[in-house]
């Protein structure tokens, strides 16, 4: 198994952005296809986006048009451009394989203010 550091979270207002970035241990990184989850106080964690290693990528409807995943395999590198964020958005974000998950990292929290 890899592991997966989680970066770039913070505060911020309703209508704000923030990029967060996941950095993966290993040689395999390329050919896995990886997703961002979250998971919000007292509620399941969930796949919010997802990019296969050829770059076709889905979203979960709630961020839909306001997220942007991406991947940067010569750097090991998954990112999550976010956009008109909301106080709905709140929560800690994971990186992961996006089907049969590996041991979850640390997660970075976002918090949007209202």
């Amino acid at each position: 198994q890899g592991q997966f550091v989680e970066s770039g979270g913070g505060l911020v207002q309703s209508g704000g952005s923030l990029r967060l970035s996941c950095v993966a241990s290993g040689s395999i990184f390329g050919a896995l296809a990886m997703g961002w989850f979250r998971q919000a106080p007292g509620k399941q964690r969930e796949l919010v986006a997802g990019i296969i290693p050829g770059g076709i990528t889905d979203y979960a409807d709630s961020v839909k048009g306001r997220f942007t995943i991406s991947r940067d395999n010569a750097k090991n590198t998954m990112y999550l451009q976010m956009n008109s964020l909301k106080p709905e958005d709140t929560a800690v974000y994971y990186c992961n394989r996006k089907r049969r998950t590996w041991a979850w990292g640390q997660g970075t929290q976002v918090t949007v203010s209202s």
